[in-house]
Formats: C-alpha cells, sequence, structure tokens
C-alpha cells in the first residue's frame, strides 16, 4: 500500500484499511520479536527523535526498542533535559531539532494541538506519542491490535466498554474514533464527574451502572484513574471509586463468555481492575505491552519509508 501520510495526528486521518494495514504489518513485525537475534537493517541510516515533553515508561520505552529493532538511530530528550525548561519554546526547541536533520519526531506534550503544531512547521515525519487530553493514536493502534491477534478483523459487530476517567484521556477519544471506523459498538461506564460535557455528540452509548454496563461486552478497556482528580475534587474517595467503577469478577457474569480484558497502563491494581482479573487469562494487558512495539515498528516503518518516497 502506498502510505500517504506525512505525520500521524490523530485517528482521523486514517481509513478502515490503512488501519487494517497497519495491523497486517505490526504482526509481521511481532514475529521479529520472537527471534533470538531480534533485529533487521530495515531503517538503517534512519533517526528518530524522542521528544517527551510529558512523563512515560511504555509509549517512550517501546518506541526506542521498536526503532533499535529496525536498525535505526534513536535519541531521547525529555523536557528535564532540554532548553525547554530554560524558557525556549517549542517552536524554537522543534527548529533546533530540524537543523539536525533528523527523519521522525516522536512527540509527547501535555499541550493539546502541540504535534499538529510541528507538524505544519517542520518537514520531518512528526508522530503524536500523546499530547493533552486530545489525542493517542498509537495507543489506540496497539490496543486494537491486540484484540486483531483474537478476533482477526472482525471488529464489526463487537460490543466493547471503555471504563474509567473518560473526560480527561487522551486514549479514550482515540480509543472511541478508532473502534467505531472499524465497526464495533462502544460504550462508556464512569462517574458523571469524570464524562466530557460532549458525550452526548459522541457515537457512544453511557451506562454508569457497572453491571449494566459489562452486559453483553466482547471487550472491556479500563483506563488509568488519574489520582490527581481526587485532589481536584473531582472523586470523594478511592475507594468509593472502586467500590462502583473497578472492575471485578462478579460484573463480567452477563459478558460474553470470551470477554477480553485490557488496559493501557500503569495499573492501579484493586481500584481500576481486580487484580484477579489483571492477571486472568483473558486479560490482555502484557499482550498490549508486545502489541506496543510491534505496532510502533510497522508505524515507524511506515512514515520513515514514506518520507524517503516523497523526497
Amino acid at each position: 500500500m502506498h502510505w500517504p501520510h506525512k505525520d500521524l495526528l490523530s485517528i482521523q486521518q486514517l481509513s478502515v484499511p490503512q488501519i487494517e494495514h497497519i495491523f497486517d504489518l505490526a504482526a509481521k513485525f511481532a514475529e521479529i520479536n520472537n527471534r533470538p537475534v531480534k533485529k533487521v537493517p530495515t531503517l538503517k541510516g534512519k533517526s528518530v527523535v524522542l521528544f517527551f515533553a510529558e512523563p512515560s515508561t511504555r509509549t517512550k520505552l517501546s518506541f526506542d526498542m521498536a526503532g533499535k529493532r529496525l536498525s535505526a538511530d534513536t535519541f531521547s530528550l525529555a523536557q528535564s533535559g532540554s532548553s525547554l525548561q530554560k524558557g525556549e519554546s517549542l517552536s524554537d526547541t522543534a527548529l533546533t531539532l530540524q537543523a539536525m536533520h533528523p527523519d521522525a519526531i516522536v512527540l509527547r506534550h501535555v499541550a493539546s494541538g502541540a504535534s499538529d503544531y510541528l507538524a505544519r512547521h517542520l518537514q520531518c515525519a512528526i508522530i503524536n506519542a500523546g499530547d493533552g487530553w486530545h489525542a493517542h493514536p498509537t495507543q489506540a493502534l496497539l490496543d486494537g491490535f491486540s484484540l486483531f491477534q483474537v478476533w482477526g478483523e472482525a471488529f464489526a459487530g463487537k460490543n466493547i466498554l471503555l471504563l474509567g476517567d473518560i473526560a480527561h484521556s487522551r486514549v479514550a477519544r482515540s480509543d472511541i474514533e478508532m473502534l467505531t471506523k472499524l465497526g464495533a459498538k462502544v460504550r462508556v461506564c464512569a462517574p458523571r464527574t469524570l464524562l466530557p460535557p460532549a458525550l452526548l455528540s459522541w457515537p457512544v452509548e453511557l451506562e454508569q451502572n457497572l453491571h449494566k454496563a459489562c452486559q453483553d461486552m466482547d471487550a472491556v478497556i479500563c483506563l488509568r484513574l488519574q489520582l490527581e482528580r481526587q485532589q481536584a475534587g473531582l472523586l470523594p474517595d478511592l475507594r468509593e471509586y472502586a467500590a462502583h467503577f473497578g472492575l471485578r469478577p462478579c460484573h463480567l457474569q452477563h459478558a460474553r463468555s470470551d470477554v477480553q480484558l485490557l488496559h493501557p497502563g500503569p495499573v492501579n491494581r484493586g481500584i481500576e481492575i481486580a487484580p484477579e482479573l489483571a492477571d486472568a487469562d483473558n486479560s490482555r494487558i502484557l499482550d498490549q505491552v508486545s502489541s506496543g512495539v510491534a505496532t510502533r515498528m510497522a508505524l515507524l516503518y511506515l512514515y520513515l519509508t514514506s518520507s524517503r518516497e516523497e523526497a
């Protein structure tokens, strides 16, 4: 498939065939990750800057590992070690990086729209690794790939529940965009204080009783409860949240017998999901970590080779 995109900013850019192409490529790259020698020369000579102006473990490490396994040179930059701490603007920092001629910049930033801003001003590929509350397209793609490994392309008609902090979750927004594009039906469940005002315009169903929300679900995606929300007064008590919105075995009695359980991590065990569910045979949580490397290998391949063809 000819890849027409210079940048990956959100799931909205991608068509269904393009999403499925990413899954197919990720499946091929997953095989490399199971070899004794986990390295191929596919992107030898290419350079990728991992510009993370916000903390990250899984996303940053998986992009770093994905680049290295394709033989690209990766360079990490955090806000604490950059001139942003000295007052330099994001624009000037980015122009400085561009002067070093990287082939791609993977950006995580606290400001929504930061990746879009860089994409409009820089010539290299920009891959959004999470911007504010706006989008996290690579997380959505790895979530989709994790389910693709179980279901194949049969997303149409599947029922998927997103559970937790919907209002402040860029993962929720990107997951909803991707899953509904693929034909799945999405339901959300959260306290009213953690629901976005624009929810009525989203293509989702709302159910606030967790027992009812899990009924007939083929997959449940638990979201990280951002503990700072409790200090902001949006949650009265973590124990109360866990009692009403923490996923437990009793909630899954009316779900599909082969329901798949996902969580983007980090997991607050006993709050968002019961420990026995996080470790169950139908939990895809560790599969998501493996899927993250393979999916990001596919994305680096597509966006770095696309840049080469356009040059």
